[in-house]
């Protein structure tokens, strides 16, 4: 045991810090193998440079644009990982606001030099060439503080470097009184919430929205003339044909849209300019208005500057409002897949009235089986945004005094819902909607053996005579028409003529 220590204790001897005496027992050299490289050594020392907050020194990355707040920040939340990320969506309507602050504040008398960097690396950040920038997670402080100024150090840095300074310096751009100026994080993390959830709605959402619309849409047309019985309670109800069936979904995903598109309004509204409680102290008179008419001009979305800052701050009414409508697309997506899969269920002991595209195997087991892949994907997504609404729910309730303080984690959701939704009604359609076909075999067999067929008799004979031949024909295993005549209520030729599933589509 002693032989152990002392082995231990020479050991570390051997590899204390460069310049020490030799370990006894070792000539020169033995100690210099056992001592990093000077280049390893000059890598270990430089890999970091010093930079400062209101609390203090701090190590940044040398190959890191972010500074110390931002180190700061990954310190005190480390919370979730990588995946818990602010979204970069957020980020790069950041990189969008902050270019089109420096715009207006160079009007106002912001040194153009100065401006210039600024509106650059801001370019390059809504372009997405600094994403590697921005660590922190959405877990963090309330108001996105802390990504404001993650912001705010990546653009300062940036355009430092581009004016040939020294990264961490601060000069000649400073992230707080230039690239930060007129503002506070209270109303730019709101501004850019409002900025990407537009983008996200207009990129992602309605046009997967309008994909799956038309593809619907078509066949609704394609299967305008399949006459199929309907279902109520999932009992056999009356028939109706597969295309008024499938005019159901269409019209369910167009109200989607307009819903969603309902909500923009107020999205559009941003709360730049209000700084820190909503009455735009440090800015200047005009300076919301201008930045809210940049900000549409380089997104070409119609943004205006909020009507009331305090309401922009304290509440985020307009992401549940967009959150709702989205809510409200999951429920209508979910009803169409679940009815697309049960349609299609079988091949041989389901309903199999359509025959869906078959993408891929469905068991490890069970071999030739093909699940409805796509049907539960989709489904799932709008349990997901279901989640997510109810998040955003909690949070856009939670607005204390003259400031939110969910704010990262409310358009996380938004984002994240609205990117589902987009994603999963493109690849419901491509991979599903598009490829159904009608099984008109099967769907012939079971409307000429339902049961409801009977309700076109009730106008000639009565509601009761009616019910009594269904029920009679059901305990007996017999034909509506054999039944009916059994029972004295009409002739062959009557039934015949009253009941034609044709002439039971709608009013006469």
């Amino acid at each position: 045991m002693y032989r152990a220590v002392r082995l231990l204790a020479r050991s570390r001897r051997l590899v204390r810090a460069p310049g020490s005496a030799s370990a006894p027992g070792l000539g020169e050299a033995a100690v210099l193998l056992l001592r990093p490289p000077d280049a390893a050594r000059m890598a270990s020392q430089n890999s970091f440079r010093i930079e400062f907050d209101t609390f203090g020194e701090l190590k940044v990355p040398n190959d890191k644009y972010y500074g110390a707040q931002t180190v700061r920040s990954t310190m005190n939340f480390k919370i979730g990982g990588v995946t818990e990320r602010m979204p970069i969506p957020v980020i790069k309507a950041f990189g969008i606001l902050k270019r089109a602050a420096a715009e207006v504040n160079q009007d106002y008398g912001l040194d153009s030099k100065i401006a210039e960097a600024i509106m650059k690396a801001a370019d390059e950040v809504a372009e997405g060439k600094l994403n590697d920038h921005f660590p922190l997670v959405v877990w963090q402080t309330g108001s996105g503080t802390q990504t404001n100024m993650n912001v705010n150090e990546v653009i300062s840095n940036r355009a430092i470097e581009m004016l040939g300074g020294e990264l961490g310096s601060k000069k000649p751009v400073h992230p707080n009184d230039h690239v930060n100026k007129s503002q506070s994080s209270n109303d730019t993390f709101p501004t850019a919430m409002h900025i990407a959830a537009a983008i996200e709605v207009h990129e992602v959402l309605l046009p997967g929205l309008q994909k799956l619309h038309d593809a619907l849409h078509a066949k609704s047309k394609e299967f305008a003339q399949i006459i199929k019985i309907g279902r109520t309670h999932t009992q056999d109800a009356v028939p109706l044909t597969l295309g008024q069936e499938f005019s159901g979904y269409v019209q369910q995903v167009k109200y989607a849209m307009t819903r969603i598109k309902a909500a923009m309004p107020r999205i559009y509204e941003l709360a730049a300019g209000g700084t820190a409680v909503g009455t735009g102290l440090n800015t200047r008179i005009g300076f919301a208005e201008k930045v809210a008419a940049k900000v549409a001009a380089l997104t070409g979305l119609p943004f205006v500057t909020a009507p009331n800052k305090f309401e922009a701050l304290a509440a985020h009414d307009a992401l549940v409002e967009l959150s709702g409508a989205m809510n409200t697309t999951a429920c209508s997506l979910m009803k169409i897949a679940n009815d697309i899969r049960f349609l299609g269920s079988g091949p041989r002991s389901g309903l199999g009235e359509l025959i869906l595209p078959e993408n891929e195997p469905g068991s490890s087991i069970m071999p030739g089986k093909v699940n409805p892949t796509q049907c539960e994907a989709l489904t799932m997504v709008a349990a997901q945004v279901m989640g997510n609404h109810v998040a955003v729910t909690v949070g856009g309730s939670n607005g204390h005094f003259e400031l939110n303080v969910f704010k990262p984690m409310m358009i996380k959701n938004v984002l994240h819902s609205a990117r589902l939704l987009g994603d999963a009604a493109v690849s419901f359609t491509e991979n599903c909607v598009m490829g159904i076909q009608a099984n008109t075999e099967r769907i012939s067999k079971l409307m000429s053996e339902s049961l409801m067929l009977v309700t076109a008799l009730n106008p000639h004979i009565g509601y009761d005579k009616a019910a009594k031949i269904a029920k009679t024909a059901h305990k007996n295993g017999s034909t509506l028409k054999a039944t009916a005549i059994e029972l004295g209520y009409l002739t062959a030729e009557q039934f015949d003529e009253w009941v034609k599933p044709k002439d039971m589509l709608g009013p006469k």
